[in-house]
């Protein structure tokens, strides 16, 4: 008697099953390696200066700046008093100013070099949304209205502007962030000259090669203007350098004596704002490729040990 050849469906089930998990795998795999390898610019000492020029710092009214001040390597700082400095020091022309000018250029250069997510050039960033990226402009940025910078969700999540030459800001502009964006992780190298209009609602770090000019009542709510070679000049500004949010440890509980005190009841401490989504993206930064090979090893072997029972 001749044996029935038959096609067991059960084989071709199988192999659709580890196909579609190893694409999955590659898929997860190559997102997660996306988003560790998007680092914010790191901008060594110079991470304490809220304000710092090449050659001269100048000021004009009340302005309020929260963190250094300093100039390096020309040593005229002009302006304070009427202008104040909380939080920090001013540094003319002394070694910690000249350190900042050095981080601040390593830092300019890493930003300079960032390969492009999309080419902005010749569009107004007014009225735009955008995403985790870096954005390019051969030659001038202008700001007209808001620019709002998305998170997603990520509070990682870096957003750098690479200008060509000048960037300028129209009057009552604003950079606005949301859904976890973070201050300190926006970054705006500037080929040439940075001004900012007046009563423009700034935020992040300007990384300009030659000087930074804030008009009356233009505001950095969080972030830093750093002139690598000329001067920064402001006018009835506030300045205030931003700083990351952290998660806040959950405190490990600790035997203590029982006294009996009336209880004191405090409001819940504030929540950083960290997403369910960045928690899944550190997660697989580091464990998704062995994650997604066990489940591959798993599903295979199920389902070869289902076929054999079903086709002994």
């Amino acid at each position: 008697m001749t044996r029935r050849s038959t096609k067991r469906p059960l084989d071709s089930a199988v192999a659709r099953t580890v196909t579609a998990l190893i694409v999955l795998s590659v898929f997860v795999i190559a997102g997660s390696s996306v988003r560790a390898a998007h680092a914010p610019v790191g901008l060594g000492t110079a991470d304490s200066f809220a304000v710092l020029g090449g050659q001269t710092v100048t000021n004009t009214g009340p302005t309020e700046v929260s963190g250094d001040l300093g100039v390096s390597p020309g040593s005229a700082v002009t302006g304070f008093p009427p202008g104040t400095v909380t939080n920090g020091t001013i540094h003319e022309a002394d070694a910690v100013a000249a350190q900042a000018q050095s981080d601040l250029t390593t830092a300019y250069t890493d930003a300079a070099g960032r390969a492009c997510t999309a080419d902005l050039t010749d569009q107004d960033l007014g009225g735009m949304t955008l995403t985790d990226g870096t954005y390019c402009f051969s030659s001038s940025a202008q700001l007209t209205g808001p620019v709002t910078l998305d998170a997603q969700g990520v509070s990682s999540a870096v957003f750098i502007f690479q200008i060509g030459s000048t960037l300028t800001t129209a009057s009552a502009s604003s950079v606005n962030l949301i859904n976890g964006a973070q201050a300190c992780n926006v970054f705006w190298q500037v080929g040439s000259s940075a001004t900012l209009g007046t009563t423009t609602t700034f935020l992040g770090s300007i990384l300009a090669l030659t000087s930074i000019a804030l008009n009356t009542g233009a505001t950095i709510v969080e972030g830093r203007a750093l002139a690598r070679n000329g001067a920064v000049t402001l006018d009835t500004n506030t300045i205030t350098r931003d700083t990351c949010a952290t998660p806040t440890p959950t405190p490990t509980p600790t035997a203590t004596a029982q006294v009996s005190v009336a209880p004191v009841v405090s409001p819940s401490p504030a929540l950083p704002d960290t997403s369910v989504r960045d928690q899944i993206s550190v997660l697989w930064s580091g464990t998704g490729a062995l994650v997604v090979a066990g489940l591959v090893f798993l599903a295979v072997l199920s389902l070869y040990a289902a076929s054999r029972r079903q086709n002994p």
